[in-house]
């Protein structure tokens, strides 16, 4: 089995089988209440599987783009996971769960943008070209003012409220199954934490 967890959006956490099929799963678009619900939801999921402490292999850990303050709430509840289990963190591109379920729906051809709210006027775009078993990244993921955020011709968008941790799963497996290599499941913020370190002060005798 393995568990999902994403934070980048909303708070979607979901348990699936090898074989892709979905035990449990609970989710919230809330944008504020990452720290609030992550652990009732890891508690329900986890239930959900008696059998999980010996069943379970891999986290599934969405690294974004997102705020500071959501994505690190994610990706410390699956460290801390993965290491009472002793299993990996699997650090997944939050977007590229998106891109797989629209491709495997058969929604998009060619080149497609997966979009995610980030604040501040701000928009988060990844630009995918269709391909399977593993969206093809063709532009990073990137900030784009919202106002000012124009398509180019023949680009389908596809913006989203919260990432679906299922599916964040099966990019995992798609990855796995393809002998793709996973991300240190380091945060992708795209922009510096609001809060930052300042220089001490030098007190003067």
């Amino acid at each position: 089995m393995i568990l999902a967890i994403d934070t980048s959006a909303g708070t979607s956490v979901a348990l699936l089988d090898e074989d892709g099929t979905v035990i449990a799963e609970r989710s919230t678009p809330d944008t504020r209440r990452h720290a609030e619900v992550i652990g009732p939801f890891l508690a329900e999921v986890l239930a959900a599987a008696p059998d999980v402490r010996g069943s379970l292999t891999a986290v599934a850990a969405g690294i974004g783009p997102g705020p500071f303050t959501g994505l690190r709430v994610g990706l410390a509840a699956a460290r801390v996971l993965a290491l009472g289990l002793g299993i990996p963190v699997l650090g997944v591109p939050s977007h590229e769960a998106v891109a797989l379920r629209l491709l495997v729906a058969g929604e998009v051809a060619g080149r497609f943008a997966v979009v995610t709210d980030a604040r501040r006027r701000e928009v988060a775009v990844t630009v995918y070209i269709a391909a399977l078993p593993i969206p093809a990244e063709a532009e990073p993921a990137h900030l784009v003012e919202r106002l000012a955020f124009a398509p180019a011709p023949g680009l389908t968008v596809h913006e989203v409220a919260e990432i679906p941790a299922a599916w964040l799963a099966r990019a995992a497996q798609a990855r796995s199954a393809a002998g793709a290599s996973f991300s240190d499941a380091a945060p992708l913020y795209l922009r510096a934490p609001d809060v930052t370190l300042a220089a001490p002060k030098r007190v003067s005798a």
